[in-house]
C-alpha cells in the first residue's frame, strides 16, 4: 500500500480499512434535481453493519463512479463538480459517513447512473421508481448499470407476483417490463453478450436470497408467469432475434469459440429459451433442428435442456435417448446429462431422480456423478426439492446416511440444502429439521456430525 501510495501520490490510508474491517459497506443515496438552478444534489451515507469482534465501523473511502442521464435527451450529461468540469462520468471520493455532492450547470432533470460498472464492492440503495429503472435499462451508457436497472425492474415486478400468488389474488403482468424487453429486443446494438444478460430474468436461487421468507412455490410461479408473458408478448421479437443470429451457427459455418460466435450463441438461446416457456410451435421446430444439427456442444445442450424441461414427452424423451446413446463414453458430459434431467419443472422429476440412481453410468461412488444428479436436484431444482410432502428432503437424507459411510466429505457438502431451514416455512422447517434429526441418529463420520450439529443448534 506504501508503494501505491508513493507512485500516486495519493493518501490512501482510509482505503486500509478496506481490509481491517469486516463485513459489505452500504450505501444509501438519494437526489434532488433545483429546475429554478439547474443543479443537482446527490446524497450518499455509508455505513458498514456490525460483525462478531467489531460492532462499530469507520467510514471507509468509497469510489463512486457516476453520471448523470438526461430524462429528455436519454444522454449523459456533462458534470461540474465545485467549479470543475469532469465530462460525463466521473469518480467521486465518498470518504464520510455522510457526504453531499452538489452538481451546477445541470440543463435537465436527470436520473442519476450510480456505481458504473460496479466501481466498489457495496450495496446501494437509492429509491428509484419503475419508470426510472425502465428509463436507465433503456438509455443507460453502462452496460452493468443497464443491466442492474434491468434486474430491479423484473425484481419488482416478481415482488408483486409473488405477493399475488401468497395472497390467493390474480396475476397482472406489469406493462413496464414487457415494454422495457421490448425495447432491448428492437433496438440495434453491438454487444449481443451484453444484451444477452440483460434479457435473462434472475434466478429462483436469486429472488429466494432477497426475500425474507422463502415461498418455492410462489417464486417458481411469478417467474414462470412473467418469462411466459414476455414470451406471449414478445414472441415474434424473440423469434427474428433467434434466427438472426442462428444464421451464422449454422452446419456450413465452421465453429469458432471467438467472442462474436459465443456472444451469438448466448443471444439466439435465451432467445429460444423464451419461445420455449411458452411451447411455441416455430420455437419448438427451432430447437428440434438445433438439437439434430449437432452443430456444437453449447446449442445442443442448451436445446436437449429447452426439449427437456417442456411438458412434450414425445420431444423429451427421444432427444435424451439419442444423447444419451451417442455420448455414452464421455463420463463428463454425461454428467450433464444427468444434471438436464434432475432440473425439470414438472412434478414427476423425483421418480425421474430415483430412476438414474440406477442407470448404468451412475454410481454412488463417483463424486462426480453424486454431484450431478442429486446434488444438482438439492441444489438447483428448488420447487421440486421443497416439496410440501417432504419427498425431496427424504430422497437427500438417505443418500446422505448412505454416503457418510462412503465417502463423508461429499456427504457433508451435499446436506448443504438441509441446513438452510431457517429460511422456509414452518412446515418445511419441520420437515427438514425431522430429516437432519434422522441422519444425527446415524452413527456419523466427524465431517457429517458437524455440519448437522450446527444446522440443529
Amino acid at each position: 500500500m506504501g508503494c501505491m501510495a508513493e507512485a500516486s501520490g495519493l493518501n490512501l490510508t482510509q482505503f486500509m480499512r478496506w481490509y481491517s474491517q469486516a463485513g459489505t459497506p452500504e450505501i444509501d443515496a438519494f437526489g434532488e434535481y433545483d429546475y429554478a438552478r439547474g443543479e443537482y444534489r446527490l446524497m450518499l451515507r455509508q455505513r458498514t453493519p456490525a460483525t462478531p469482534g467489531q460492532p462499530l465501523k469507520q467510514p471507509l473511502h468509497i469510489p463512486v463512479r457516476l453520471g448523470l442521464v438526461g430524462t429528455k435527451s436519454g444522454r449523459d450529461l456533462p458534470l461540474t463538480l465545485d467549479g470543475e468540469p469532469l465530462g460525463a462520468d466521473a469518480v467521486v471520493d465518498l470518504r464520510e459517513a455522510e457526504q453531499e455532492f452538489l452538481f451546477t450547470d445541470v440543463s435537465e432533470a436527470p436520473v442519476p447512473s450510480l456505481l458504473r460498472g460496479f466501481s466498489a464492492p457495496v450495496k446501494l440503495r437509492f429509491p428509484y421508481g419503475r419508470e426510472d429503472l425502465a428509463f436507465l435499462l433503456a438509455n443507460d451508457s453502462d452496460g452493468f448499470n443497464r443491466w442492474d436497472a434491468g434486474q430491479r425492474l423484473a425484481m419488482l415486478a416478481l415482488d408483486d407476483l409473488i405477493a399475488a400468488h401468497r395472497n390467493g389474488v390474480e396475476k397482472v403482468m406489469d406493462t413496464r417490463v414487457v415494454e422495457a424487453f421490448r425495447g432491448l429486443l428492437t433496438t440495434a446494438t453491438d454487444d449481443r453478450a451484453v444484451l444477452a444478460e440483460m434479457l435473462t430474468l434472475p434466478s429462483e436461487a436469486y429472488i429466494a436470497e432477497q426475500q425474507p421468507l422463502v415461498d418455492v412455490d410462489a417464486i417458481h410461479a411469478a417467474r414462470t408467469f412473467v418469462k411466459q408473458g414476455l414470451a406471449t408478448a414478445l414472441r415474434d421479437d424473440f423469434l427474428r432475434v433467434y434466427r438472426d443470429n442462428h444464421r451464422e451457427n449454422k452446419r456450413d459455418v465452421p465453429y469458432a469459440p471467438t467472442p462474436e460466435q459465443i456472444a451469438g450463441r448466448s443471444l439466439k438461446n435465451v432467445a429460444l429459451s423464451y419461445l420455449m416457456a411458452i411451447e411455441d410451435e416455430e420455437g419448438i421446430a427451432q430447437a428440434l433442428e438445433q438439437f439434430e444439427a449437432d452443430h456444437n456442444m453449447t446449442d445442443v445442450r442448451h436445446a436437449l435442456t429447452l426439449l427437456t424441461h417442456s411438458s412434450r414427452d414425445d420431444l423429451s424423451e427421444p432427444a435424451l435417448r439419442a444423447f444419451g446413446e451417442k455420448w455414452a463414453h464421455d463420463s463428463l458430459v454425461m454428467d450433464q446429462w444427468f444434471s438436464i434431467q434432475v432440473t425439470r419443472p414438472q412434478p414427476d422429476v423425483l421418480d425421474r431422480v430415483k430412476f438414474l440412481m440406477a442407470h448404468p453410468a451412475f454410481s454412488l461412488k463417483n463424486p462426480n456423478k453424486v454431484r450431478a444428479l442429486i446434488g444438482t436436484f438439492a441444489g438447483q431444482n428448488r420447487v421440486n426439492f421443497h416439496r410440501i410432502d417432504g419427498a425431496g428432503y427424504r430422497l437427500l437424507a438417505d443418500e446422505v446416511i448412505e454416503l457418510n459411510r462412503l465417502n463423508p466429505e461429499i456427504a457433508a457438502r451435499l446436506i448443504t440444502p438441509l441446513t438452510r431451514w431457517a429460511r422456509y416455512d414452518e412446515t418445511r422447517q419441520e420437515l427438514m429439521k425431522a430429516e437432519l434429526e434422522r441422519i444425527r441418529a446415524e452413527e456419523l463420520s466427524p465431517n457429517v456430525f458437524e455440519v448437522v450439529e450446527k444446522a440443529l443448534a
